[in-house]
């Protein structure tokens, strides 16, 4: 495997890597990382000339202080001359407010830019998913795609805000301590580099190791989530089929592996941070014990050890700071590993690169030899050597059982889909080359599930066609048969729908996304079991909308009720993704086929 295609995020789901592919996502990763942060560069710039300064600051106080205690006290004690300590005393205050304002105001800048990170970050996942092709979002569950948006922005923030500012903090103040020490003692600088050894194999260990179980972390947790927007999403069917108990054992095993997962990550953390502690204080000691050895032999003076052994306290101190960081580096790694898979899918439904304007449809579609199969040529065939032109302003029903490819082809039209092999056309231009813009307003597709957003009746209508008036949206419902129950409503056309719907009844809300897609005026019309949800009352009161409102438009209706099909020209009878028959119902019912035989049994059951 090329490092180049590991791509995308519905294959990397896993906690193992192989090395190739590790470098390939890290590389993914970065890359996405610098294209956020380039638009702050000046930000960045601000906030590192900060930082330097206020090390720099910090690194200066134990030099002072060996110079006031084997230069400016002596003069003062022996000489009387208190200047030197006083000034000594001044400038280490100084140094010391300045260094503290500092901090403060790069704790601000951090905040800004891990602010304006986290805005982009999240702005870039809500634009770029929506644009994902449906095959996508029937592959991808809505619980990871929450995982992306939540937990896992949400350990990137932490890294940014926090542990970033802290690692940046350490390794500055580390290094101009490292270059203070060497430069008012350089054998303690040197027992100080020779201590290094062990701690850079300690981190070395920590990070390889932390890398697979932070992995492991963001996988679990992101099952988690799926596990609960699943169960709360289908409450109903949970409650009516008595799923509790089976739905609790399973969340409570994924919550046992999440457990599990951060144990083991924990158990890192236990052995890095007494090898911390350990190291520095040895470092300490050494530097202590031999710095007293040198002093009673006057090699080096007393407030110099001293300064030595605050310069080693001083560059261990901040190396807790980057144990915290590399639990949420590993943490935010593994997260922006998800996020950057999901921002490098590519849809399956391209825009066309030059597309061909269609202000105004006529409605003509033509199959010309499509074949197609779920996941692509190398997915099953559904439809095969697809061969079907529509007249433009005909009105076609779809027939067949269950698996026979009825909802398949309407998708071609709707072109939530391409054809593996084929085309198919619009008024002769192929949908791959449509623009856009014209496409979405030329076809509507209404499906079973009729998904209203939260927000009023007329908005959700005028959904159809934003800038519709309201006299506009008033009568898009009287087309349908949907203006009575609106008006019967507390507000009317102003009454809030509430999440998904939940104040109006399944056929109420499919009456709605009829008069939605009237709204729109498209030139092909697609209704993908579309009365499924109606009452008999109410689909009878749908069945005259439609003989009028399908008028003079392309119309394909996919239903299992044979008295949707009655208000069609022309009848398609599918079976294994072939049409087996073509006709009008006059005719098919007058004959001997299957489309007959159905008609007979669907009478028989009204007798």
């Amino acid at each position: 495997m090329s490092p180049e295609s590991v791509q995308g995020t519905r294959g990397e789901d896993r906690e193992n890597y192989s090395r190739e592919e590790s470098r390939a996502i890290r590389r993914r990763s970065i890359r996405l990382l610098g294209s956020i942060l380039k638009p702050f560069r000046r930000l960045i710039l601000l906030t590192a000339v900060v930082v330097i300064a206020s090390a720099v600051l910090r690194a200066v106080g134990p030099s002072l202080i060996a110079y006031g205690i084997d230069v400016a006290l002596p003069r003062a004690v022996e000489q009387g001359d208190w200047l030197p300590a006083i000034g000594t005393t001044v400038l280490f205050l100084a140094l010391s407010v300045g260094g503290a304002g500092l901090v403060g105001w790069y704790v601000v800048l951090i905040a800004r830019l891990t602010q304006s990170v986290m805005i982009e970050l999240r702005t870039r996942i809500f634009r770029h998913t929506q644009r994902l092709s449906l095959e996508f979002h029937e592959g991808y569950t809505s619980g990871r795609i929450i995982s992306r948006q939540t937990s896992d922005l949400e350990s990137i923030q932490e890294l940014l805000s926090g542990s970033l500012s802290e690692l940046i903090d350490a390794i500055l103040l580390g290094t101009f301590t490292l270059v203070a020490l060497f430069l008012i003692d350089w054998r303690s600088g040197l027992v100080l580099v020779g201590m290094g050894v062990p701690l850079g194999l300690l981190m070395w260990w920590f990070v390889i190791e932390s890398q697979k179980g932070f992995r492991a972390t963001r996988v679990v947790s992101a099952r988690l989530i799926v596990q609960f927007v699943e169960t709360m999403t289908g409450i109903r069917a949970v409650q009516a089929f008595r799923r509790e108990q089976r739905n609790d054992r399973s969340f409570g095993q994924v919550s046992t592996e999440y457990r599990w997962a951060n144990l083991k990550v924990i158990n890192l953390f236990g052995v890095l941070d007494p090898g911390l502690i350990l190291i520095g204080n040895v470092t300490i000691a050494v530097v202590l014990l031999w710095g007293a050895l040198r002093v009673s032999g006057g090699g080096i003076e007393i407030g110099v050890l001293l300064a030595a052994v605050l310069y080693v306290r001083n560059f261990f101190g901040p190396l807790e700071d980057v144990a915290m960081f590399l639990n949420s580096y590993q943490s935010a790694v593994a997260a922006l590993e998800k996020v950057s898979g999901v921002l490098e899918e590519r849809p399956t439904v391209p825009d066309p690169t030059a597309p061909v304007p269609m202000p105004v449809a006529r409605g003509e579609l033509h199959f010309g030899h499509v074949d197609f199969g779920y996941g692509g040529a190398a997915g099953r065939i559904i439809l095969s050597d697809c061969e079907l032109t529509i007249p433009a302003g005909q009105t076609i029903a779809l027939v067949g059982t269950t698996g026979a490819g009825k909802s398949t082809l309407a998708k071609l039209v709707a072109r939530f889909y391409d054809p593996v092999r084929g085309s198919v056309a619009l008024d002769g231009v192929d949908l791959r080359s449509i623009d856009p813009g014209d496409f979405r307003r030329a076809v509507v597709m209404v499906t079973q599930e009729a998904y209203l957003f939260s927000g009023t009746v007329a908005e959700n209508i005028a959904l159809g066609k934003p800038d519709a008036s309201d006299e506009e949206i008033r009568a898009a419902a009287r087309a349908v048969g949907a203006d009575v129950f609106i008006e019967a409503l507390p507000d009317g056309y102003d009454t809030d729908v509430n999440k998904r719907g939940g104040r109006v009844s399944a056929g109420q809300r499919q009456l709605i996304s009829f008069a939605r897609a009237f709204l729109a005026d498209p030139a092909v019309l697609i209704l993908d079991e579309a009365t499924a949800s109606l009452d008999l009352p109410s689909e009878r009161l749908v069945q005259d909308a439609l003989q009028r409102l399908l008028a003079d438009r392309t119309a394909i209706i996919i239903a299992h009720r044979l008295s949707t099909v009655a208000i069609a020209d022309r009848v398609l009878v599918m079976e294994h993704g072939r049409i087996v028959e073509d006709d009008a119902p006059d005719v098919l019912i007058a004959g001997e086929g299957r489309f007959a035989a159905l008609h007979a049994a669907w009478m028989a059951s009204l007798s």
